[in-house]
């Protein structure tokens, strides 16, 4: 901490904000808060003190108080870039991701030299889905400090995305030479899926996982490296093995409630079955294809289908749906959906507009764009009355397969997928909730099933076109020659022609009972 920063606190209030600091650091809001109490209560003004407080409120959730106190201390600090690269890591934790650009951005004409900033740059454009500007301000995060592995790791992921997957293994490749228990390297190189890894990778993943360097996330992801490593020399009980500890460690973390999530998706079905009006233009969301459905379904191919049309923009995973209706729910002090019933057409309009406002850089260049945020599947009610002119595409996989696809897949924050009972619960809320929407708004709700593409590929192709109302092209067939970005999953698979050899679970046989018991399915058969 630069010293100047300090100035004007006594001794003793210096030291409880720089303890409060290391507090924030580790990740303990409650010991930072009672670390910084005394000074705050002697020095409530103090631009360091309203700085650390303002991490203690984020840390708690608390954005809005959080925001406030870092804009209150920029206003006594106006050129010092720390302050500006703090309040652009608040913005992007309350997922105000074009604020917090542009205070990193100052941050980095401030100061163009500080590393951290650059990186912070770089994981919110990665989350706002501009890709090509994280790679840019990660390689400056790395060119400045070639030993900052966080930012390798991530610039790694954004290589891999672009198809550059030499770059990209070289990349993990390093941060592991240096911290060889970094699960995201690990993980990274798993997931490029033309790499395969050697027994001596094996070996040394089996020790990172005994590293007591490692955190809990650097063992969840490197379990799922390990896991698919067993799995390639057919250890099938071994890399199921791996799979279990890798998810406790990550359900030790944070846990996923069945019965409060179908309760929520019971609440959000109620609340749309209500009278109530959509957006005033019938036509507003039009050039918009939502792409949703469970992680590992089918979503990603459709998109790269549909982004091989001349007249689609394929963008990726956005997240403005849920940050727009986030506003809402700010606005209205309710949380999601109690404050459905209240909206009127002009309320349906505004959100819908806002939207647009959100995703106005896809529509630079082609009248339409895809949204394919997997999870959106959960607010179709809410699209259909604030873009009542898009176009929903509901993926369906073989149940099965898509949650034993979930189960060993590294995806941070699904929390649902760390055990076999969860996923099932997932699954059949989803199911629950495509065969309402779909009953109810047939023409503007498809239902895309996946093992039909894999069957009759140009039926299904022109059936997905029909739907969107665009014409057939061939390029959509030949959706493997496209040149784009992809930063899903299944990257490497759409970069492929079409496969007919994606299933798994047989070759499990009877380990995989427990899911299938879980799903109301049958035994395995042999």
């Amino acid at each position: 901490m630069v010293t100047s920063r300090l100035q004007g606190l006594t001794a003793s209030a210096a030291q409880q904000v720089m303890a409060a600091a290391r507090a924030i650091e580790n990740g303990g809001p409650d010991q930072a808060a009672a670390c910084l109490a005394p000074a705050l209560a002697a020095f409530p003004v103090h631009p360091e003190v309203l700085r650390v407080q303002a991490g203690v409120l984020s840390l708690r959730g608390d954005y809005t108080a959080a925001v406030a106190a870092m804009q209150h201390a920029i206003r006594l600090r106006p050129q010092d870039a720390l302050y500006h690269n703090t309040l652009g890591s608040i913005l992007g934790e309350a997922y105000e991701y074009d604020a917090a650009i542009a205070a990193l951005r100052r941050a980095s004409e401030l100061q163009p030299d500080l590393a951290i900033v650059w990186f912070n740059l770089g994981v919110i454009l990665t989350r706002a889905v501009r890709h090509a500007e994280a790679i840019e301000a990660l390689h400056r995060a790395v060119d400045l400090d070639p030993l900052h592995m966080s930012a390798r790791a991530l610039l790694g992921d954004m290589l891999r995305g672009q198809n550059r997957f030499g770059e990209a293994a070289a990349e993990y490749r390093r941060v592991l030479a240096e911290q060889p228990w970094t699960g995201a390297a690990w993980w990274g190189l798993a997931d490029l899926k033309t790499l395969h890894f050697s027994d001596e990778d094996i070996e040394r993943m089996r020790r990172a996982l005994g590293d007591p360097r490692a955190g809990d996330g650097d063992l969840v992801a490197t379990g799922f490296a390990l896991a698919k490593a067993l799995d390639e020399r057919e250890k099938f009980a071994e890399s199921l093995q791996a799979l279990a500890s890798a998810n406790a460690v990550a359900r030790r973390r944070r846990q996923w409630d069945a019965r409060t999530f179908s309760a929520g998706v019971s609440s959000i079905l109620e609340a749309f079955s209500l009278p109530s009006q959509h957006a005033a233009d019938a036509t507003l969301g039009r050039g918009v294809i939502f792409i949703v459905g469970l992680p590992r379904s089918g979503t990603t191919l459709v998109e790269q289908i549909l982004a091989s049309h001349s007249q689609v923009q394929g963008t990726g995973e956005l997240p403005d749906l849920a940050l727009t209706l986030s506003e809402e729910t700010r606005r209205r002090k309710q949380a999601f959906p109690r404050w459905v019933s209240a909206m009127s057409a002009d309320d349906w309009k505004r959100l819908g507009t806002r939207y647009l406002e959100r995703t106005v850089y896809w529509r630079k260049h082609r009248a339409w764009f895809t949204d394919k945020l997997p999870g959106n599947w959960y607010y179709i009610g809410a699209i259909r009355k604030m873009l009542p002119g898009a176009k929903i595409i509901c993926c369906r996989r073989d149940p099965l397969e898509t949650c034993f696809s979930c189960y060993r897949q590294y995806l941070d924050n699904n929390e649902y997928q760390r055990t076999f009972e969860d996923l099932a619960a997932y699954w059949r809320e989803y199911d629950r909730s495509v065969r309402h929407w779909r009953s109810l708004h047939p023409d503007h709700v498809y239902e895309h099933v996946y093992e039909d593409l894999i069957a009759e590929p140009e039926r299904s192709t022109r059936a997905l076109l029909e739907f969107c109302g665009l014409p057939f092209e061939q390029s959509c067939i030949d959706f493997h020659q496209t040149q784009r970005d992809v930063h899903s999953p299944s990257a490497m698979q759409v970069r492929q022609p079409l496969r007919r050899d994606t299933a798994r679970a047989f070759r499990y046989g009877a380990l995989l009972d427990p899911l299938r018991r879980a799903l109301g399915l049958p035994a395995f058969a042999g």
